[in-house]
């Protein structure tokens, strides 16, 4: 795993911006790809999930995460044009608090049907398929899984280097799934079914590491419940950066180091660093998956933190003190 960086001066931003720029013909290939496009079929009102790929979200939205409330009123969109159409449609991958707020939305909905998917039960991204009840009425095949093999026993690479070999082919984030890690035998890659022959004949490196894809079934997918471990601190407030701290055991300076780099950066340059970090986990600073540009954030129970390249932690149950500190539990996945 990389470790935290703090703030990084120019030779950062030099490194995004290159990175940008040998990546922007790629990227625009991609938006104006079919690829890019949904999925046609047509969606209805009960929320269900199927049995054996039932995502597990508890975060809502924050208020300020405007990209991520943009992507909700699209789904909604989705749903009215799927209702008055009659057809079925499918989201790309989508982020646990988009997921969870777009699914209690369509809920309210009438004739709508949704179903979300993510290839196993224990999946964050998940993709939802929106259509009327007489025509949703079993599963929709959304998800695909493959298989990436290599010799990794002394080149270890970590879903940063995953991520980001796939990125590099050119497709875009939201059309891949979660990435199941299996250590020195490769990873297990959840992705959109119409993209699968195209990573099979394009992915032939991860890191350093040649490799081999080859699609398998979603029951063969190999996975295990997340480990984690419990423990609590007391802390005078509710900020990232003070929680932060003390779940991953690093300085608040460092970890406010991280924030303000992201928070300093404005319009497409924030966009470049975030781009160019989050494909190499190098030191970036999310709450419920969306970049943190301020160190005063206030968390709350069911917030999720995470630090690339030092994991990520959950906010649990909150007691104020007599002395009016906080007693937070913290749950750290290993």
């Amino acid at each position: 795993m990389a470790a935290t960086i703090g703030f990084a001066g120019p030779w950062v931003l030099r490194k995004a911006a290159n990175g940008f720029a040998r990546s922007y013909s790629t990227l625009i290939n991609s938006t104006l790809s079919p690829y890019k496009t949904l999925r046609s079929f047509p969606f209805t009102s009960p929320l269900t999930f199927p049995a054996s790929g039932l995502c597990h979200v508890a975060q809502a939205i924050r208020g300020d995460d405007k990209h991520a409330i943009e992507e909700v009123k699209h789904i909604l969109e989705m749903a009215k044009r799927a209702s008055s159409r009659r057809e079925i449609l499918h989201t790309n991958f989508l982020t646990p608090p988009v997921l969870k707020e777009s699914m209690l939305t369509l809920e309210k909905l009438a004739d709508i049907r949704a179903v979300a998917q993510g290839g196993y039960p224990q999946a964050e991204r998940c993709r939802i398929s929106i259509g009327h009840p007489d025509l949703l009425t079993n599963y929709p095949d959304v998800v695909a899984a493959l298989s990436v093999t290599g010799n990794f026993a002394f080149q270890p690479c970590s879903h940063g280097d995953y991520l980001g070999a796939i990125l590099g082919t050119g497709i875009a984030r939201e059309k891949l799934g979660d990435i199941i890690l299996q250590e020195e035998k490769g990873a297990q890659i959840l992705i959109v079914p119409e993209l699968v022959d195209f990573v099979i004949s394009s992915l032939d490196k991860v890191g350093n590491v040649s490799v081999s894809c080859t699609k398998i079934p979603l029951i063969s997918l190999d996975y295990e419940p997340p480990r984690t471990q419990s423990f609590k601190t007391v802390e005078a407030s509710l900020r990232v950066d003070a929680l932060g701290s003390a779940g991953f055991k690093i300085s608040r300076s460092k970890l406010v180091d991280s924030i303000r780099f992201i928070g300093s950066l404005c319009g497409w340059l924030h966009w470049v660093a975030v781009m160019f970090l989050d494909s190499r986990s190098k030191g970036e600073v999310r709450v419920n998956w969306s970049p943190v540009s301020k160190n005063n954030t206030i968390l709350r129970t069911g917030d999720v933190v995470s630090v690339s390249g030092r994991g990520r932690l959950k906010v649990g149950e909150i007691k104020t003190t007599r002395k009016g500190k906080f007693e937070v539990e913290l749950i750290r996945y290993l």
